[in-house]
């Protein structure tokens, strides 16, 4: 006869909570994809360059990143639910100043504040989750918390898309605030408090040293692609600085007794290989979202609605096949199941490369999204299972900080290094269409895809031929792109068939979870 569950009695209610919690998160960042092209148009929007574009992306990433290691130990210090409750209210003032910026450095400035706000909802969400479940039931729950990814991704941009026909582009970050009002009395409604009874001390110096490495590793990557120019000292030496430090960070974290990241968790492969999937596969997904929204509105001239609705494959196949993730890994293994998974998602990135172009049938695009989304459903979720497998409940917010700050790390590198990759080569493409312009224009008309656009329609008649240009070096720059996600991709996949365990991990049972109710 089974044991008793260990978990929650209303576990299930809670999960609920918990996904809305989450949405508010994904949501947001998969209806900035949408609005990119809006934010970017100088009279619609604030006339973001690709570089301002990239660092409203990464400014609210590398926050998040770095002070997801704090708020998991933090919550697992001061309780899970308040760092929830917390999140969620900054998360809320913070779009709030991002709907009302003038410009774009005060919309890169508010959004390291939603980074904030953010890394204070999502750790504490999957390690509430670790904490009202049953062991064994807790792969199918984060399954579920992993499915509500997918719920995310397919309403964000759709909702972004139809917030845009009818409304200004602030539209977009002013959704968030009804979401956060349900979520915080949902929370304190449901949601019981829960901590470590042993908890450590908080590593201010290492988070700081992760942020200061990861904020000059990132940029120097960003300024290289946007400035074409590599050699450059700002390009290279703040590269150089960002993994000096951070190879620091590691050393430190390996010599004190209370790290912010334990190193020494990597030394398990079922970890180390889980997490190094979570990361190879946010950075092919993340890079290929960044430069899909810029081809269907502009290659393709879809509607930010239209292009939100063309993302609905990707989204739903994680929708559909993420909750059945659980049920693969019992009957097949964790590591089949994953290395299917990413072989499926390079495959869809190969796709780009070889059948994706001007005129591809929309229907080829969202067979495409659709083979990706799911390659990806059977990653997350049992590389998270695996990572949170591996601690015991009191150590939750630490897992849930690893696993999450890799999944953004992966995710900020992929737009940057990818994002980097697309503008040099764009920049290459364009240059021997624009020798007949004066130099103004051929710097400004070759940052971007939207530049082009921008160019065109200013000059008048004699800029109709940079449309057709413009494409055509954005497709072949998409074509590059694509190519190195999908070599990522198919490396996660080997780094998974070597070191994720075969065989499903029984996970160590509990006598009793460890909840302290403090209501």
């Amino acid at each position: 006869m089974d044991a008793p569950t260990t978990g929650h009695p209303q576990r299930w209610k809670i999960l609920g909570v918990l996904v809305v919690s989450l949405l508010v998160v994904v949501l947001d960042n998969t209806i900035l994809n949408v609005a990119m092209k809006t934010i970017a148009d100088p009279k619609a929007g604030l006339g973001a360059s690709q570089s301002q574009l990239e660092w409203a992306i990464n400014s609210y990433t590398l926050v998040f990143a770095g002070l997801l290691f704090t708020f998991g130990v933090l919550g697992d210090r001061i309780g899970r639910k308040r760092m929830l409750v917390t999140g969620l209210v900054v998360f809320g003032i913070a779009s709030l100043a991002s709907a009302y910026a003038q410009d774009p450095g005060q919309l890169i400035a508010a959004r390291a504040l939603m980074g904030f706000g953010g890394a204070a909802i999502m750790p504490a969400t999957l390690s509430i989750i670790s904490n009202v479940f049953d062991p064994r039931e807790r792969a199918k729950a984060i399954g579920v918390w992993a499915g509500s990814v997918g719920l995310a991704v397919a309403i964000g941009p759709v909702v972004g898309g139809a917030l845009l026909e009818h409304f200004w582009w602030g539209s977009v970050f002013l959704i968030n605030v009804p979401i956060i009002v349900v979520g915080v009395i949902a929370v304190l409604l449901l949601v019981p408090e829960s901590k470590d009874p042993k908890p450590g001390k908080i590593d201010v110096f290492g988070v700081l040293l992760s942020i200061a490495g990861l904020t000059l590793f990132v940029y120097g990557i960003i300024t290289g692609g946007d400035s074409g120019d590599w050699a450059q000292l700002e390009v290279w030496g703040t590269i150089a600085a960002g993994v000096l430090i951070l190879a620091g960070f590691v050393l430190y974290e390996r010599r004190i007794d209370h790290p912010a990241l334990d190193v020494k968790l990597f030394r398990d492969p079922r970890f180390s290989a889980a997490v190094a999937a979570v990361g190879l596969a946010f950075f092919a997904a993340m890079g290929v979202m960044f430069f899909g929204a810029f081809y269907l509105q502009m290659v393709r001239g879809y509607s930010p609605l239209e292009t939100g609705l063309l993302f609905l494959p990707f989204a739903g196949a994680q929708l559909i096949f993420a909750p059945q993730s659980a049920g693969l890994v019992k009957k097949f293994g964790a590591k089949a199941v994953c290395a299917v998974g990413m072989a499926l998602v390079a495959v869809a990135l190969s796709a780009f490369v070889f059948i994706i172009d001007e005129n591809t049938p929309i229907w080829v695009l969202c067979t495409v999204f659709f083979i990706q989304g799911a390659g990806m459903a059977n990653v997350i979720p049992p590389t998270t299972e695996a990572v949170m497998a591996s601690l015991p409940r009191e150590k939750a917010g630490v897992g849930s900080a690893v696993n999450n700050t890799i999944r953004q790390v992966g995710g900020a590198l992929g737009v940057a290094v990818l994002g980097s990759l697309l503008s040099q080569v764009y920049r290459d493409q364009m240059a021997s269409h624009l020798v007949a312009f004066p130099e103004n224009v051929r710097h400004v008309a070759s940052e971007s895809i939207a530049a082009t656009y921008a160019v065109a329609a200013k000059i008048g008649p004699a800029g109709n031929a940079l449309i057709p240009a413009g494409n055509e070096s954005f497709v072949h720059a998409m074509h590059w792109v694509a190519a190195g996600a999908a070599s990522v991709a198919l490396l996660g996949a080997l780094a998974v068939l070597r070191w994720l365990p075969g065989r499903p991990v029984t996970p160590v049972q509990v006598a009793e979870p460890e909840l302290v109710d403090v209501s």
